[in-house]
């Protein structure tokens, strides 16, 4: 992920739980994965930017391996869905975003060793 940030006076005031934050917005966008490639959308690398309001109102800036993708109109329902699971957040609004363009050089090494592309 590109960016991860938060503005949360709690987290701001406490770095631990800044990084519980995201470890628990990280492991939720795990959850989520391309039905057509076998890896989340975290190592793939479609998550751009994940911004946190004072309010733990959580806004995502996320992008598809193509923009003709199947499942363009469901998928952010999905990072949605998972990201509200997090106790203590209040929203979560989901962008696509197509700029700058996907291309596998975005995916985690994990995902490339998942997928043989080493």
């Amino acid at each position: 992920m590109d960016d991860v940030s938060t503005a949360s006076d709690q987290a701001a005031q406490n770095p631990t739980a800044l990084g519980e934050l995201t470890d628990k917005l990280i492991a939720q966008l795990k959850t989520v994965f391309d039905p057509e490639i076998p890896v989340d959308i975290y190592e793939l690398g479609l998550i751009y930017k994940v911004d946190v309001s004072n309010d733990l109102d959580v806004a995502i800036d996320m992008t598809l391996t193509a923009p003709g993708c199947p499942v363009a109109g469901e998928m952010p329902g999905w990072v949605q869905d998972a990201v509200m699971q997090i106790d203590g957040v209040k929203s979560c609004d989901v962008n696509l975003v197509f700029d700058p363009p996907w291309d596998p050089s975005r995916m985690s090494d994990e995902a490339k060793l998942q997928l043989n592309m080493f």
